[in-house]
């Protein structure tokens, strides 16, 4: 360690980090949001495998990357309030050491069950890290460029994901799937130790955890996440309308609990102001059209064009590419221009990607294909860190864990919608050609990116309300 990292001050300054102990903690933070990011990618490419490898079926082997989402999504907002409660640093460090005493489980578990419980505890510590680190990213760096912060962030998740079926690959080539899992151990151990020393401690809020709102919380939005990721599976009516009629219950009951609360767990008071409003509307709409195209393009490319699944992987890659490209871009510029301008442009550039994919020729070339998607990527890279910092600096300073929590939230649910909307479009077209459910699913994905950039540009239309 330099004595800039060690002489990192403990407490969160006025208007952010000096550049040295900014740079560290900023270290800190995307290694740990990387592996998280990363940790969902590698999983969906290295099923087959681990199936093969513990005797075990496909559909019981899904478990392994639903287990990660489910966990994930229900320990989200609880974590987002612990953060504000017992302060940012101290969840985030505690996500790191269970993510990596969990990935040490996983890459050590003999039997499919005792991988998926690993891929649990996994998913609450991914959950800790998700849930606050866009609220420590606020306190790192100063209100100026905080929009570089998001950026970077925002580069460090496209990086992620990108790479993700690659990593595997690569990995599983040399050796068995455990590594996959056993190689976050030494990543979590160095993120760890750059976060104790550099991460800022901010001042915790004087309020008690709530545990039954947690618990209802829980409910929420793993039911909510389950409905749509068993409605992608064509379950039973039956079975989902038990689960989405239990989330609307667990809401029902989680917003009479903390009806008046200063810091409610689901960030309702948040939603008062209409630009943070339409930020996470924004947002969720967004999502959707990532799922949607995620979902729908490799069977397009598949089972319609024939392509193999390593020519799948690279097809899709320019998305990722352009979003990397881009997100750091967008976010320096942030700090010029009205986010709500720079995202409608962005996500109008999303739709038109879209729809230009959903428009290309029955047998198009590697090449028009990649030009479509890096026109999506280049949309959707422009529009996040722009929006992230709508989100943010729209929420008061001392609300930034359950702003923060709002925005992981936004994204799991967007994604799930995306792919149970993609699983709808190929019911619906079941005795057609699969080009027709794949299309279907990409203008819809593009009406969802109009929407989101109709959304932005209204943040332009409404007074904003001043950060605290």
């Amino acid at each position: 360690m330099t004595a800039d990292v060690m002489d990192a001050p403990k407490a969160a300054p006025a208007d952010g980090l000096p550049d040295r102990p900014r740079f560290w903690a900023m270290a800190a933070i995307l290694t740990a949001v990387g592996m998280a990011t990363l940790d969902t990618a590698i999983a969906n490419t290295a099923l087959p495998t681990i199936a093969a490898d513990l005797n075990a079926t496909a559909a019981d082997s899904v478990w392994v990357v639903n287990a990660y989402q489910l966990a994930m999504a229900a320990a989200v907002l609880p974590l987002a309030s612990l953060g504000d409660l017992l302060g940012q640093k101290r969840v985030y460090l505690a996500g790191l050491i269970l993510f990596a005493i969990s990935s040490l489980a996983c890459g050590l578990a003999p039997t499919l069950t005792l991988l998926e419980l690993a891929r649990v505890v996994q998913g609450l510590g991914a959950a800790a890290l998700m849930s606050v680190n866009i609220a420590l990213i606020r306190h790192i760096y100063p209100a100026r460029i905080m929009g570089r912060g998001f950026g970077r962030n925002a580069l460090a998740v496209a990086i992620s994901f990108a790479v993700g079926p690659t990593v595997a690959s690569s990995i599983l080539s040399v050796a068995t799937w455990h590594w996959l899992f056993l190689v976050n151990v030494p990543l979590c151990l160095l993120s760890l130790g750059l976060g104790i020393v550099t991460l800022p401690s901010i001042p915790p809020l004087a309020h008690r955890f709530d545990l039954v709102a947690a618990a209802l919380t829980a409910g929420l939005f793993s039911l909510l996440v389950l409905g749509m990721g068993e409605a992608a599976h064509a379950a039973s009516w039956p079975q989902l309308l038990a689960e989405l009629v239990g989330a609307a219950l667990c809401g029902v009951l989680l917003l009479r609990r903390q009806r008046g609360h200063p810091a409610p767990m689901l960030a309702v008071d948040l939603f008062r102001n209409p630009v943070f409003t339409l930020s996470a509307v924004t947002s969720v709409c967004t999502f959707v059209a990532q799922g949607l195209a995620f979902v729908s393009l490799p069977f397009l490319f598949q089972s319609v064009m024939g392509r193999s699944a390593v020519e799948t992987g690279l097809l899709i890659t320019p998305w990722s590419v352009v979003v990397a490209i881009m997100a750091p871009i967008a976010g320096k510029l942030s700090d010029r221009y009205p986010p709500g301008i720079l995202g409608g442009v962005g996500l109008a550039m999303l739709a038109l990607g879209m729809a230009l994919t959903a428009l290309m020729p029955a047998n198009p070339s590697g090449l028009d294909i990649a030009w479509r998607l890096g026109v999506c990527g280049a949309g959707f890279g422009f529009f996040q860190s722009p929006n992230l910092k709508a989100i943010m600096s729209s929420a008061p300073l001392h609300r930034s864990g359950g702003a923060s929590g709002i925005v992981a939230s936004a994204r799991l649910l967007g994604q799930s919608a995306g792919a149970a909307l993609t699983a709808a479009c190929f019911g619906l077209l079941a005795n057609h050609d699969l080009t027709y459910g794949a299309v279907l699913a990409l203008w819809l994905g593009a009406a969802a990116a109009g929407a989101a950039s109709v959304a932005s540009f209204l943040r332009q239309t409404v007074k904003p309300h001043p950060s605290v």
